[in-house]
């Protein structure tokens, strides 16, 4: 694979990391402006972000591929978090590579339901449903329902499901996505007009899009909280000089750094895998970019607290934004451990847990 962005994707990468500069929260404070926040919200949704894994065919009845790929994608998950954007972008996109693969037309205010355990889209069997599901990453507005999977001969066929946004919508650690709750008993209405049932493969293949835009997540994520902690480095002074130019400092920064770039690897792979390696390989791509993407980010974001001294402790400071964010983006879709125990599976062919 050749790692470097094409023209239209530097542009992009550009594009997105402008944006979520300009109107992404800048102080903690921020994230209770309601009304940058809808700005964002209509910036990213008027530049057709949301759409990038919509049905390029759809207007002549669907069944194409995306109208971008999984590159393209990551390229914007990896802008966004850079400044903690707090916008709806992974749930929108995965939901809508959803119904492109069952071939149904994608409504942009509904999300998907994730399993209780977060690590995929949730399968329903019956009419209602029989224990409370998370809907997560939702839009700020109008969001009320929510995709689920109806298990059928040989595969799956779309359904939706209600969210009450009212409950649960700010609970978690992460100050900036909104989560949904699907209660139990939840109607399970089939999703009409859809032209094909969906395989297994295709749950794979989604599967290794949900990582790869995860572990995106988490690359912006590390990629912005250092820039912010390298700054305060070189401007806190301590001995009548910046705390940046003690050794100490500088190595920890230095190996936060280096954590970033090995992710960068890795979830740039994974991306491409998406739409370039069969199914099976692309998800084990991504299980490798998660594994590796989660455990950097937990010690990138600790650094950053650590560099920071008592401030990065505090509410005020931004620092502890980034790590919230990095808690969730770590367990949707699976942790490391999660993805290690997986790749142990299906690679070493080892029994998961004691023998």
């Amino acid at each position: 694979m050749d790692t470097r962005d094409t023209p239209e994707q530097a542009e992009l990468r550009r594009a997105a990391r402008r944006l979520a500069g300009q109107l992404g929260p800048k102080t903690v404070a921020d994230l209770d402006d309601r009304t940058r926040g809808q700005r964002l919200a209509a910036a990213v949704h008027d530049a057709g972000w949301l759409e990038l894994r919509a049905d390029r065919d759809a207007v002549d009845g669907g069944n194409g591929g995306p109208l971008a790929s999984g590159v393209e994608a990551a390229i914007l998950a990896d802008g966004l978090a850079g400044t903690v954007a707090d916008v709806a972008f992974a749930g929108p996109t995965l939901a809508a590579d959803l119904a492109r693969r069952s071939g149904a037309g994608h409504d942009p205010s509904v999300a998907f339901a994730a399993t209780p355990d977060l690590l995929g889209v949730a399968v329903v069997e019956g009419a209602v449903t029989t224990t409370t599901l998370h809907a997560v990453d939702l839009p700020a507005e109008g969001c009320t329902a929510a995709y689920v999977l109806a298990p059928t001969d040989g595969g799956y066929r779309l359904a939706r499901v209600p969210v009450d946004t009212a409950i649960g919508a700010h609970d978690g650690a992460d100050l900036t996505r909104r989560i949904g709750v699907i209660p139990p008993g939840a109607a399970v209405v089939e999703v009409p007009d859809q032209r094909r049932t969906l395989t297994d493969d295709d749950l794979i293949s989604w599967t290794a899009l949900g990582l790869a835009l995860t572990s995106a997540d988490l690359v912006g994520l590390m990629r912005g909280v250092l820039d912010l902690t390298v700054a305060y480095a070189a401007e806190r002074r301590q001995y009548g000089v910046p705390v940046g130019s003690f050794q100490a400092v500088q190595h920890l920064l230095a190996e936060a750094h280096c954590l970033m770039e090995g992710s960068i690897s890795v979830a740039l792979h994974a991306s491409w895998a998406v739409d370039d390696l069969e199914p099976v390989e692309a998800r084990a791509a991504g299980r490798v970019a998660k594994a590796y993407s989660a455990r950097a980010a937990r010690t990138v974001c600790e650094t950053a607290v650590q560099v920071h001294g008592g401030i990065g402790n505090t509410w005020e400071c931004m620092v502890h934004v980034f790590l919230r964010r990095a808690l969730l983006s770590s367990q949707w879709f699976g942790d490391d451990g999660e993805q290690l125990r997986q790749l142990e599976l299906k690679r070493l062919g080892t029994a998961v847990g004691l023998p």
